[in-house]
């Protein structure tokens, strides 16, 4: 619209100047140079149209894209939500199922308690029976105030059999004073050997290891040839063994094993040296 208003206002002003032909041609040349220039104008602004057209379209063309990437990652999303919620209430199914599996136990640990507390119980008192029962037969036997002053002496054979079914009934206290008397009695007996044997085996018994050996050195040292001799050998090795005492262990089992070869003494003797090498 510009260069029209100058091509009018050049127009009038030749027309008004009664300009010369120079300056009519001057103004014709000035005339074909905006034509030429507005045609340039039209063209560019032609070309930046379709560019424009061009690069809009790339622009919808892209936004559209990313618009679809969007709906995509948003859909996977929701997708993985609701996969984790099933997972989520299939957790919750099984954790209710593992705390009913849980208490289930439970209640039943507690019922067995119960009915282990009442069996123990009911063991204890049977015990105690027992303990009372035993504590009054070592008592009659012991005590020399329960026999009575008209019945016949009792029989250093007797007085032996009585120790040892008291220390065969676990009373060893009793058994041991019995196994005493006797041998305050009767020291020379065929049966002192053994006396003092059993004597020794309720210090064991009661893991009095040191009393023990003690014992079983009276019958090695006061009755050799006895049978009674194998035996207190390898017990007392066994008392030595107890007491982390290795070297003396092995010196008596070794005295056993060289003294009586064919005894089963002997034999068990032979397996303790193998297993304490």
């Amino acid at each position: 619209m510009k260069f029209k208003h100058l091509l009018l206002l050049l127009l009038v002003s030749s027309l008004a100047g009664c300009a010369s032909q120079g300056s009519l041609d001057n103004v014709r040349n000035d005339i074909d140079s905006i034509k030429t220039r507005l045609f340039t104008i039209d063209r560019d602004l032609s070309g930046a149209r379709e560019e424009a057209k061009v690069s809009v379209g790339a622009i919808e063309k892209g936004f559209a894209s990313d618009v679809a990437a969007v709906r995509k990652i948003s859909a996977d999303i929701q997708a993985t939500i609701d996969s984790t919620r099933g997972e989520m209430q299939s957790l919750n199914g099984k954790l209710d199922d593992t705390v009913l599996a849980v208490k289930k136990p439970a209640e039943e640990l507690s019922r067995y308690k119960e009915d282990a507390d009442k069996r123990i119980m009911a063991l204890e008192e049977r015990i105690l029976k027992q303990q009372t029962q035993l504590d009054a037969l070592t008592k009659k036997l012991t005590d020399p105030g329960a026999v009575k002053a008209d019945e016949a002496p009792v029989s250093p054979e007797a007085q032996y059999q009585k120790g040892l079914t008291v220390f065969n009934a676990g009373g060893f206290i009793g058994a041991r004073e019995l196994f005493t008397k006797f041998l305050e009695q009767n020291p020379k007996h065929e049966l002192a050997a053994n006396a003092h044997y059993w004597i020794g085996e309720t210090h064991y018994s009661e893991k009095n290891f040191e009393q023990a050996i003690l014992s079983y050195q009276e019958v090695i040292k006061n009755y050799p040839g006895k049978d009674k001799v194998a035996a207190a050998m390898l017990k007392q090795a066994m008392a030595f063994n107890e007491i982390k005492d290795s070297k003396s262990a092995k010196f008596v089992l070794k005295k056993l094993v060289e003294g009586s070869p064919k005894s089963e003494e002997a034999k068990k003797g032979r397996a303790m040296l193998r297993e304490m090498e």
